[in-house]
Formats: C-alpha cells, sequence, structure tokens
C-alpha cells in the first residue's frame, strides 16, 4: 500500500540568503589580430561583469589586402570556434570582416547574434565643421561595397579624402616592441590629412584607436578622430536580456591566438594594462586563394 504524505507547510522566504546572480554574459570577439583589442576595452567599460573571449588570428593577420572569399572563410572558422565554446553572441571586431564577412555569417547563423564594426561615417559628418572628413581604412576596406553604401547614405554632402593606410596595423601590431615605423607612418598620415584640411577624422580600423593618442598630438588642434567602439558596445549591451548584461559575477577575458601568443600577450599588457596569458587556438588554414 502505498503511503500518501501530507503536504508540508511553505517555508517563509529566507531574506537572509542573496537572490542567485544571473549567469553573466558570454561575449565572442574576433579581429585579425591585435585591433580588437580596442574593442575589447570599450566591451569591459560598458559590460564589465560579461564573459568574454576574443581570438586573433596572429597566424594571418592581416587581413587588410586579402580576397573577400578568403576572409569570408576565415571569418567562418573563428566564429564557428567562438560559438562552439559558449557564447551568446560573436563581435566582429575587425572592419575589413566586417564588410566582407558579416552577411555570410548571419546567413549561416540565423538564431545567433553577430555585431560588426562600420566606419563611423555617419557621426563624423554629424560633428564636422567645415565639411571635410577623412576615412582612415584598410584598402579591403576602401574598396567593399557596404562602405559605397555608407558614403552614399551619409557623405554625399561633404569632401571625404579616403586614405589607405598600408602597413599602419602591422606597424601598430609591432609598436609594443618598436615604435619608430609606427610614430614615422603617423607623421606621414597627420602630414596628408592638415594638407587636406579636414577637421574630422574617421578610424576606419580597430587597430587605429590604439594609436589615436599619437595621432591627435600631430593633427591641427580641435581635429576631432572618430572611434565606433564605444557605440559597438553599446549596441551589444543593448542585445543582451538586462539580467545577463548586468550580473555581478566578473572575470578576466580570455585570450587566444592562432598563432604566435607573445604579440597578443604583450600587446594587451602595452595598450589595456592587462597581463594575461594567450591560449593557442589551432585552426586548419582556409582554403580559399590567400
Amino acid at each position: 500500500m502505498v503511503r500518501l504524505r501530507a503536504p508540508m507547510a511553505p517555508h517563509p522566504p529566507d531574506h537572509s540568503l542573496p537572490d542567485r546572480a544571473a549567469p553573466a554574459a558570454q561575449i565572442g570577439v574576433f579581429d585579425s589580430g591585435i585591433g580588437g583589442l580596442s574593442v575589447l576595452r570599450a566591451l569591459r567599460a560598458q559590460l564589465p561583469s560579461a564573459r568574454l573571449r576574443y581570438i586573433a588570428d596572429s597566424r594571418h593577420t592581416p587581413w587588410g589586402e586579402r580576397p573577400a572569399a578568403w576572409v569570408a572563410e576565415r571569418c567562418t572558422q573563428l566564429s564557428a570556434a567562438l560559438l562552439a565554446g559558449g557564447a551568446d553572441l560573436v563581435v566582429v571586431a575587425c572592419n575589413t570582416a566586417t564588410t566582407q564577412a558579416i552577411a555570410s555569417l548571419r546567413a549561416r547563423w540565423p538564431q545567433r547574434r553577430f555585431v560588426g564594426i562600420e566606419p563611423g561615417i555617419k557621426p563624423a559628418v554629424a560633428s564636422s565643421r567645415n565639411a571635410r572628413i577623412a576615412l582612415l581604412a584598410t584598402p579591403g576596406t576602401l574598396r567593399s561595397e557596404r562602405l559605397q553604401h555608407l558614403v552614399q547614405a551619409h557623405a554625399s554632402g561633404v569632401t571625404l579624402l579616403r586614405l589607405p593606410c598600408p602597413g599602419l596595423a602591422e606597424a601598430i601590431e609591432l609598436a609594443w616592441r618598436d615604435d619608430r615605423d609606427l610614430l614615422a607612418r603617423l607623421d606621414d598620415i597627420a602630414a596628408q590629412l592638415r594638407a587636406a584640411k579636414v577637421d574630422t577624422v574617421v578610424l576606419g580600423c580597430t587597430h587605429y584607436p590604439l594609436a589615436a593618442a599619437a595621432l591627435q598630438r600631430r593633427l591641427a588642434p580641435g581635429t576631432v578622430l572618430v572611434d565606433v567602439a564605444q557605440a559597438v558596445a553599446q549596441r551589444v549591451a543593448s542585445l543582451l536580456p538586462a539580467a545577463a548584461a548586468g550580473a555581478a559575477e566578473a572575470a578576466p577575458p580570455r585570450l587566444l591566438a592562432t598563432g604566435p601568443a607573445q604579440a597578443l600577450q604583450q600587446a594587451s599588457r602595452h595598450w589595456l594594462g592587462l597581463d594575461l596569458p594567450v591560449e593557442t587556438l589551432a585552426l586548419p588554414d582556409p582554403r580559399s586563394p590567400a
């Protein structure tokens, strides 16, 4: 015979125990190298409790002059690694990758969220006083259709100097070891910007904000540098559940590199003041022609 137990009276709530914290959001971030650290910095400021995982494709950096098909395949590989690691959302922290691959990533994973980086053409036009702006970017970003749409939509009434900066991202990658090449390149870029009399400069590569202070010192007083990292971090926060975005538990970001780890480790220390280990991520090379 089965004995039925009488229902127990409910216990009163124990207010001495703290509420269980909501799980922290897990955010994956990737870039061709260290440039996405500028976005990682903004994400940490906006979402200090988020679990951040950052991949630098140090085996193949930079991407700025690679074919679009190659970039798209590499972005698929890196996104797959971040999603497999539990990312709730992936930030494509590279202008070249956003212009050439984010549409294919969203099509491949329609139930996942991807946030990309676009040159801040619209805010630059809004802030310019003399309607003369400049865009610093990689050749890959400058030739992309996505950029052309941005320019047509927001910059038809201004003079826009499109300034390719081959080698600048690489110089920033190595600045932790020797910044002489970087400073020489910034001298040349600043001279061109002053000659063009621009009053607003769009930093169209996530590497460039890492050297923004040094560039600013070389420009005419009052020149505005437009970096969209903060806007990207705010966008990420808006896509996360409020409980996850505001969870109390904090953790340092995890750093991964597909090649030599020293550059990412030293760059994190040099640019962000973070002394963290770097894990190695083994991935096959893209099959698309390099």
